[in-house]
C-alpha cells in the first residue's frame, strides 16, 4: 500500500524503455499499476521475469493487461490481450504463460561478461532478427 512508482520502474526498468506507470492504490489492498513499454516484446519479458516474483514479501502477479487502452503505435493489439506469452504460444500453461517458443535454429553465444543479462542478449540479438527464446 505505500509503494512508490520509482519503485515499480525500478522493478520493470530492465526489460525495456517504459512510456508510462500507471499506479492504482485503492483504499483497500492490493494495489496494483499498469506499465506501458514501447515494445510490446519488451512487456512479454517483464512478464515472464516478475511473475511470482517476490516483492518485499509480497508475490507479484504480472500479466497482461486485457481491455483499456491501445497504444497507439502498436496496431497488432498486444497491450490488449493479442499478444503475450499465453495467446502467442497457444496455451496458458497454467500459470497465463504458454510453452517456450524455441525454434530448430539456434545459437551459442559464448565469452559474454558475467554482468550479461538474458535480457542484455535478446536485445542485441533482436537486432539481426526475431528472438524466440534467450
Amino acid at each position: 500500500g505505500d509503494i512508490r512508482e520509482r519503485e515499480v520502474e525500478d522493478l520493470f526498468i530492465k526489460y525495456g524503455p517504459i512510456v508510462q506507470i500507471d499506479l492504482k492504490i485503492p483504499p483497500r489492498p492490493p494495489g496494483y499499476a499498469f506499465v506501458e513499454f514501447e515494445d510490446p516484446r519488451d512487456a512479454d519479458d517483464a512478464i515472464y521475469g516478475r511473475d511470482g516474483y517476490d516483492f518485499d514479501g509480497h508475490r507479484l502477479r504480472v500479466e497482461l493487461a486485457h481491455g483499456g487502452r491501445r497504444s497507439s503505435h502498436d496496431a497488432r493489439g498486444s497491450y490488449s490481450g493479442g499478444g503475450g506469452r499465453g495467446g502467442r504460444d497457444g496455451g496458458d500453461g497454467g500459470r497465463g504463460r504458454g510453452p517456450s517458443r524455441r525454434s530448430e535454429y539456434r545459437v551459442v553465444v559464448s565469452g559474454l561478461p558475467s554482468s550479461a543479462s538474458w535480457q542484455d542478449l535478446k536485445d542485441h540479438m533482436r537486432k539481426g532478427g526475431e528472438v524466440c527464446f534467450s
